[in-house]
């Protein structure tokens, strides 16, 4: 034999690469369903019951990202100044919360300055535009009512 065919290293078809992975893929899909089913088996006597307030159904969450973290800052602001009615379908203004919501992505702004894409950036400046005159709008209605409340009484 010559150098040649000595230092050629030897090649190895594997045929079965397709069954070996869709075997995996079966194995994969068998594993989730048997862990979804455990999931989803009723608690025991003495076991604590899952948050009734809680979908029963297992929603994917979104990946976190700036704008994921933008829009839960600005939703909870938005039910502390009763736009989004709480558990019991009434609207709930808590507008020492919504100042802090506010406040807070206005720290976020302050802090990431320079460092959001224009697009990031842009949402969240009209995200706390938006909140801005929202709360002066609210602060103003729940004085009003609060004034109304205290002359009838």
């Amino acid at each position: 034999m010559s150098e040649e065919e000595v230092s050629k290293p030897e090649i190895i078809v594997d045929d079965d690469w397709k069954e070996r992975a869709q075997a995996e893929k079966e194995q994969l899909q068998r594993d989730a369903e048997a862990k979804h089913k455990t999931e989803s088996i009723k608690p025991e006597a003495g076991q604590a019951k899952p948050d009734s307030a809680e979908p029963s159904t297992h929603e994917q969450l979104p990946p976190a990202s700036f704008p994921v973290l933008v829009m839960s800052l600005a939703t909870q602001a938005l039910a502390s100044m009763g736009q989004i009615p709480g558990a019991d379908g009434k609207p709930v203004v808590t507008l020492d919360h919504a100042k802090h919501f506010i406040d807070t992505l206005g720290v976020l702004e302050e802090k990431t300055k320079g460092n959001l894409s224009a697009e990031e950036s842009g949402m969240l400046e009209n995200a706390l535009h938006e909140l801005r005159l929202l709360f002066v709008a609210v602060g103003k209605q729940h004085a009003a009512t609060k004034n109304e409340s205290a002359k009838q009484a």
